[in-house]
């Protein structure tokens, strides 16, 4: 009895890893398929058919919104659909994990603006520190300046769906599902603009669902499972590995080799991160304790 147990405790663990692993390896794979419709077109594809699965699976229509809501859904949608064009045209030109590294300074500086810790000054040096190193080691000319443009503007969307998703968060399900409808129409265009009818390829769409499932339906789920057993703490240092297990994907999958020192900056990153939500957990039961 004792064994199961400790095996059901481990389970919530497992889904979070898997959810995180499942991510950056659809990452990966959607570079993969870049030649056949850009990127543009894969991040159509992701963004359409998860938001077909998604509407299926929690019925959105049957959500009352009001008036109020729409601008807030409307912003989390946008952010959604600008955010995965943009760090789908940074893998065009720098590698997934260095592109996966500056994204996630978005979220790490939402954290950040409510600081009111020295201590969180270091945190804020790791950052940096880690965006100083990852150019280094590249090849003679550095990392692609496109590349890293639109990564930072990826982790500006990052940072702004972050800010406005607690207002969706109410929503439940069904308003995560709605958000990912305005997403797709705000990425169809580009991709119909980009790939048009190379998108209803029989190969393509095959890739596209693997990429959707990977990166958007199986991460959604298993987070869905791991966040009811888990403290969100242990969930956000968890998910604080996305930058290592993305250049990891990268490596495996897109033979993407990085030097030693663009490894040391993604640990820094890493570590700001884990750091960063080791800090907003302490201070959330704080105030839960406050509250008492």
């Amino acid at each position: 009895m004792g064994i199961l147990v400790m095996q059901a405790s481990k389970l919530p663990v497992a889904a979070a890893v898997a959810s995180l692993v499942s991510l950056q390896i659809g990452a990966a794979v959607a570079k993969t398929i870049f030649p056949l419709v850009g990127p543009e077109g894969v991040a159509a594809l992701r963004i359409g058919i998860a938001a077909m699965l998604l509407t299926a699976m929690f019925q959105p229509w049957t959500l009352r919104l009001t008036a109020s809501d729409w601008p807030g859904l409307l912003l989390y949608g946008v952010m959604i659909g600008a955010m995965n064009l943009l760090i789908y045209r940074a893998f065009a030109y720098i590698p997934v994990g260095i592109a996966i590294s500056i994204e996630v300074l978005g979220p790490l500086a939402v954290a950040m603006i409510t600081s009111r810790r020295v201590l969180d000054l270091l945190w804020i040096g790791f950052a940096a520190l880690g965006l100083a190193l990852l150019p280094l080691g590249s090849a003679a000319d550095g990392l692609d300046p496109r590349g890293v443009a639109f990564a930072l503007a990826a982790a500006l969307c990052w940072g702004l769906y972050v800010a406005v998703g607690s207002r969706v968060a109410g929503h439940g399900n069904r308003g995560v599902a709605v958000g990912m409808v305005i997403a797709s129409l705000v990425v169809l265009p580009f991709g119909i603009g980009h790939a048009g009818a190379a998108l209803l390829e029989p190969r393509v769409l095959a890739f596209g669902l693997v990429v959707a499932a990977l990166s958007s339906a199986m991460p959604f789920l298993l987070d869905l499972f791991a966040l009811r057993h888990l403290p969100r703490s242990v969930f956000g240092v968890l998910m604080s590995a996305s930058p290592a297990v993305s250049a990891v994907a990268g490596i495996i999958i897109l033979h993407e080799r990085l030097s030693v020192t663009q490894w040391s900056g993604i640990a820094a990153i890493t570590l700001a991160c884990v750091g960063t939500t080791t800090r907003s957990a302490r201070e959330a039961r704080r105030a839960a304790l406050d509250a008492i």
